[in-house]
């Protein structure tokens, strides 16, 4: 009897692993099911957001050429504007960004020289006028100028 009871009981045991065995192996197939599905969606929005990285790129760059072609037809424009005027105009108007330029510097130039000239009059030493009066305001607005005709005149030059 006691062997008909224990092949009972492990026949059933053996029957209800072997009934559940198929639900467990399709619960780890959905849960590898949804770690793909997740790292695929994850994939998309990283494709994505390189897309719309390149649609950025994209748009700045066609901006550029917008903005370098409306600087050519200014060109052109006052190219022949110039050539259907007298030569005095043309030259006038040539020199208008370059007169103001020097006017300004000039103006700055002036303001630092009477700086200058009043701290010393005061008795300020050197070390003391030239830490107090020439700072990053006056750099950036130097190398300004500097950047704006030497390398607006190199970029020409490479156009051509």
């Amino acid at each position: 009897m006691i062997e008909l009871l224990g092949s009972g009981v492990l026949g059933s045991l053996f029957g209800g692993i072997f009934r559940l065995l198929p639900e467990v192996l399709k619960w780890l197939d959905r849960k590898d099911e949804r770690k793909h599905e997740l790292d695929m969606f994850r994939l998309q929005t990283d494709l994505e957001k390189i897309k719309g990285d390149y649609r950025m790129e994209e748009r700045y760059a066609d901006h550029s050429i917008a903005q370098l072609t409306a600087i050519q037809e200014a060109f052109k424009e006052q190219a022949a504007s110039a050539a259907n005027s007298y030569k005095w105009v043309a030259a006038a108007s040539a020199l208008v960004r370059p007169a103001i330029t020097y006017i300004l510097f000039g103006l700055y130039m002036a303001v630092k020289i009477t700086v200058l000239i009043y701290a010393f009059s005061e008795g300020a030493s050197w070390k003391e006028v030239a830490q107090t009066h020439y700072d990053a305001e006056d750099f950036a607005m130097l190398n300004m100028i500097l950047t704006f005709w030497f390398v607006g005149r190199a970029i020409e030059k490479y156009k051509t």
